[in-house]
């Protein structure tokens, strides 16, 4: 299939299949040709290939999220509703977050 007509949310898909390693929002959009802008768009269509992608394999196979961590104090956010970056680390008020990481495995 011509990559041009692939939707966005089919091309993240793609590229979460194919790595070898869980990737960052920065570094998919990079893979992707895709601006900074892009990002929240990015996060929303994560959420949605992680329901979809369930869905359409009878659970074998799961979209993961290595959850972000405060850089300042090790903080762990474990229990993000959606994908996202969280902007400031509850415990020490930090922004040195990093990114959440992705990948799609066999479950």
């Amino acid at each position: 299939m011509d990559e041009d007509l692939l939707t966005l949310r089919e091309k993240l898909t793609k590229l979460l299949m194919k790595s070898d390693k869980p990737l960052t929002v920065e570094e998919m959009a990079i893979f992707l040709g895709l601006n900074v802008n892009e990002y929240k768009r990015i996060y929303n269509e994560l959420y949605h290939i992680a329901k979809t992608i369930r869905r359409k394999t009878n659970n074998r196979l799961m979209l993961y999220m290595a959850p972000p961590v405060c850089e300042s104090c090790g903080y762990v956010f474990k229990k993000l509703e959606k994908p996202k970056k969280p902007s400031k680390c509850p415990k020490c008020k930090s922004e040195r977050i990093s990114s959440p990481k992705f990948f799609i495995r066999e479950n």
